[in-house]
């Protein structure tokens, strides 16, 4: 924004001059140049509009006329006996010029507090995390007064460049530090691998698995509490999660490393929202109180640059407000979703159980049932094949006769043991086969196996011996 402007206008005897005005921002002052036409010659007002106007010196003439003004929005730039035909130039740079005034008072403020920040800055030793974070405050009160276009371009440079200095001297102090921060991580880490190995070792022997599962639970905390490196974090943490997979399968079984359910990861996203949700609204509540501090403080006020500088701030203020607070609905939101997710899921594990205990108590009744017509079957089986030996046995004839006569009862056999167990279904099968195919033997060689075999099979050993 130009600070410098040259026009042609008439001073009260009519006479046309040319006329070149300078703000000098720091003192809120106006320098007012008037140059004769005799001496203001088309080359001296090219080498204004040119030259010095882009702060290019140039010399003036001794017969120049001088004037200084206060700047005001009150009162016009000029005298009242000076004229100009373009009164809407004058307006405008009045207007800007204040800015530029306003502007250059900030500025003037920042580089105050950039200065004891430089002192503070220099006499440190050791990376100063206090220090380090006035340097990030201050940077961001700098960075909101730009974004807002509240400082002029070449005041935001300017302390932009004094800040990176700064900035990188606090690098070079927090260099050192990481090093040394490095060292002691590395220490940590492999003190940490040293410890898991050897718990490792201990589990694959399968010895005090609930004394070393605790011992895994305190190193855990201890891991949480300790300063490392991100890269160590993760190294640790992932031979820490195998660990514990290790101790888990041995003390449990080989399913303790299952996935979860679905209902189980449901609630623990529900739960992590819940902590969110927390944080959200905690940040939220802190922003209000800033934002009711600079509305009482903006009464009270010194001077009108803070008045502006608290505005801004509290208009910084309500758009985090107005940010944070949609994230806080979307988030309510997707605890509602989770919420009714949770709560069918739970429907549906309700209702799978229900249907398993009915699934076991049906098998659990087949299982009884079949059972009894079994033993039953088995009973009654037994008593009819007693009597169909007994029935051969009567018969003391030859083979064939015997024979004759056992065809029907295999024929009985056949229709009674239709369910029976396997043990009578061998034996009946064992009877049909040697009746067909035998005819010279004695019975005794024809059953040769079975409980109910056996006992025919003694008695015609017995009968036989009679004979």
């Amino acid at each position: 924004m130009k600070t410098k402007l040259v026009l042609w206008g008439s001073n009260a005897t009519e006479e046309k001059i040319l006329i070149a005005m300078q703000l000098r921002p720091e003192d809120n002052k106006v320098d007012i140049w008037t140059f004769p036409e005799t001496v203001a010659t088309d080359e001296f007002a090219r080498q204004l509009l040119g030259d010095w106007r882009n702060d290019v010196e140039v010399a003036f003439p001794e017969s120049a006329t001088h004037l200084e003004r206060e700047l005001s929005m009150a009162e016009s730039l000029l005298p009242e006996e000076i004229k100009v035909e373009r009164g809407d130039i004058i307006q405008r740079a009045q207007t800007e010029w204040h800015f530029v005034v306003l502007s250059s008072k900030l500025n003037e403020v920042y580089q105050a507090e950039l200065s004891e920040l430089k002192a503070k800055v220099a006499g440190l030793t050791s990376f100063n995390n206090d220090a380090w974070g006035t340097l990030k405050s201050f940077w961001a009160k700098v960075q909101d007064q730009v974004r807002e276009r509240n400082l002029l371009r070449g005041h935001a440079d300017a302390l932009r460049d004094d800040t990176n200095a700064l900035f990188g001297k606090m690098k070079e102090l927090r260099s050192a530090l990481d090093d040394e921060f490095r060292q002691t991580s590395q220490a940590h880490h492999d003190k940490f691998m040293a410890t898991l190995a050897n718990l490792e070792t201990r589990a694959t022997e399968g010895t005090r698995l609930p004394a070393l599962f605790d011992e895994l639970k305190e190193l855990q905390r201890s891991f949480r509490e300790i300063k490392l490196t991100r890269e160590h974090r993760s190294k640790i943490w992932e031979r820490l999660d195998a660990t514990f997979k290790v101790v888990k399968e041995k003390r449990f079984g080989p399913n303790a490393n299952n996935e979860s359910s679905a209902l189980d990861r449901l609630n623990r996203r529900y739960n992590g929202l819940l902590g969110a949700i927390d944080k959200m609204q905690k940040s939220i509540n802190r922003d209000q109180d800033d934002l009711n501090f600079q509305q009482r403080k903006i009464d009270s006020s010194d001077g009108q640059l803070e008045a502006q500088i608290r505005q801004a701030k509290i208009k910084m203020t309500k758009e985090r407000i107005r940010s944070k607070s949609e994230k806080l609905e979307e988030m309510l939101q997707t605890k509602a979703d989770l919420e009714k997710r949770i709560a069918g899921q739970k429907d549906k594990e309700s209702k799978r159980q229900k249907q398993g205990e009915i699934a076991a108590a049906k098998a659990a009744a087949k299982a009884k049932i079949a059972s009894e017509i079994a033993a039953s079957a088995i009973a009654r089986d037994d008593s009819k094949l007693e009597k169909a030996a007994e029935a051969i046995v009567a018969k003391k004839g030859p083979v064939a006769q015997k024979v004759a006569v056992a065809a029907p009862v295999v024929e009985k056999v056949e229709e009674e043991v239709a369910s029976a167990p396997v043990v009578v279904e061998e034996v009946k099968e064992t009877i049909v086969t040697t009746t067909e195919t035998s005819t010279n033997s004695d019975l005794d060689d024809v059953v040769t196996s079975g409980a109910a075999v056996t006992i025919i099979t003694n008695e015609m050993t017995e009968e036989q011996k009679e004979s």
